[in-house]
Formats: C-alpha cells, sequence, structure tokens
C-alpha cells in the first residue's frame, strides 16, 4: 500500500525567505519538502549545498507530525560522484538521498550506504534512460524518481512521454513510491497520478499559488482517486 506524498521543490521559493517559505507549504500540508542539489558538474547549474540544508534543518526542525509537520527533507541529489556525499547530508538533515542512476558505477553499492546511514533511498533516472535499469535495484530502494523534465532547471514543461515508465513501475511494484518531479501543476497531475506516480514534486505551481492549500489539496486529491482505483492507497 502507498499513500499520496506532495513535496513541494524549494527550488521555486523565494530564497531571501527560504525558511519562512518552507514553512508556508508545510503548514499547507505538504508532506516533504524536496531539495535540489545541484554541483554544475553532473547539470549545468549550481544549487543548494550541505551548508544551505544545515541551516534550513535548524530553521524547519523534524517535528512529531500532529503538533508539528514532520518537515521531510527529500534531497535530490543531481551531483557527480554521490557517494561522497551520503555521510555529510545525513549529517546535516537530510531524511532521503536520492541519487542519479547515471551519476554511480555501483548504483546498489550506493543503495547500501545510504541506508547504512539510517535514511531513505531513492534513484533518480533522467528522460534519456530507460525505465528497466530499475528494475533490478527497485526490490532495494525506498523510491524511484522518474524525471517528466531534464534535470538542472526548474520551470521545465512536463514530458507526458515519461508517464509509461511509471506505469511499468507501477505495474512490477505496486507498493513502491515512484515519485515524478518536473512540470508537475493542475494541469499535468492527471497523467502523472493515471500513470501510477504516488510522490509529486511540484515547486512553481505550489510556490505561487494563490492558495498553496488548495492547490496541495488538488494534487493529492488527484493522486488518492487512481491509488484507491487499483486498490493499493494508504490513509
Amino acid at each position: 500500500m502507498v499513500k499520496s506524498i506532495i513535496a513541494p521543490s524549494i527550488l521555486a521559493s523565494d530564497f531571501s525567505n527560504l525558511g519562512c517559505e518552507c514553512h508556508r507549504v508545510l503548514n499547507a500540508k505538504a508532506d516533504w519538502l524536496h531539495i535540489d542539489v545541484m554541483d554544475g558538474h553532473f547539470v549545468p547549474n549550481i544549487t543548494l549545498g550541505q551548508p544551505i540544508v544545515e541551516s534550513l534543518r535548524k530553521a524547519v526542525p523534524r517535528g512529531d507530525g500532529v503538533t508539528k509537520p514532520k518537515a521531510f527533507f527529500d534531497c535530490h541529489m543531481m551531483v557527480a560522484e554521490p557517494e561522497k556525499w551520503v555521510e555529510e547530508f545525513k549529517n546535516v538533515g537530510a531524511d532521503q538521498f536520492t541519487f542519479h542512476y547515471e551519476a554511480t558505477k555501483d548504483p546498489l553499492g550506493l543503495v547500501k550506504l545510504i541506508k547504512s546511514h539510517g535514511i531513505r533511498a531513492a534513484c533518480a533516472i533522467k528522460p534519456g534512460t530507460p525505465v528497466d535499469v530499475l528494475f533490478e535495484l527497485a526490490p532495494f530502494l525506498d523510491m524511484a524518481l522518474v524525471m517528466t523534465v531534464e534535470p538542472g532547471f526548474g520551470g521545465q514543461k512536463f514530458m507526458p512521454d515519461m508517464m509509461p515508465k511509471v506505469e511499468q513501475l507501477r505495474a512490477k511494484f505496486p507498493e513502491l513510491d515512484i515519485q515524478v518531479d518536473g512540470g508537475l501543476g493542475k494541469a499535468t497531475i492527471p497523467a502523472a497520478a493515471e500513470a501510477g506516480a504516488n510522490v509529486i514534486v511540484a515547486g512553481t505551481a505550489v510556490f505561487t499559488a494563490p492558495d498553496p492549500a488548495e492547490t496541495i489539496k488538488f494534487l493529492r486529491d488527484a493522486v488518492d482517486v487512481q491509488l484507491k482505483a487499483r486498490g493499493i492507497y494508504e490513509e
């Protein structure tokens, strides 16, 4: 069984008020904060390194999920040599470490390394990477990420031709968390939800919405309908 998880990408937030922006979407019932880490090598952009994540964790501490939001840090590591950064990001507050399949020579070894640090392990694939590279790895993963844009920059257009990858993963691994990232919003959530995605990264759609809570609910409801139809919905 899986549940809907809405993970606003802080890449679309107002960086001058980053802590407040994170609290704003968490109070609007976001489940996770999606943190894009880019090194200028694996992707042609540089963002949010470990000092920012460490500072943000102090401003947005983990809650109990009842009186305070859990503030789960979903770190999307668009970096070369991701093995070098597992311990560092665990220490500064990451709850999940998502590496790119294309960035490592030993994906299973990296999954084991991540889990040895007591955090969730996830693997992402770029649009040009076939989904079947994840089939042997998926039983060891907490989550698979199908990129619906080329990684590196926010605000790109959703690529609907990535949805067959999501469908194949959901058919083979009905209880795996499957994330989609890139161009998600009200217009594109139906395709992602119907394909079987349950973890939705939405940046601009949430952070620039007049009412983030309404947008987050819209995304969640779309996913929940499809999870219930598949018989894999978890409250």
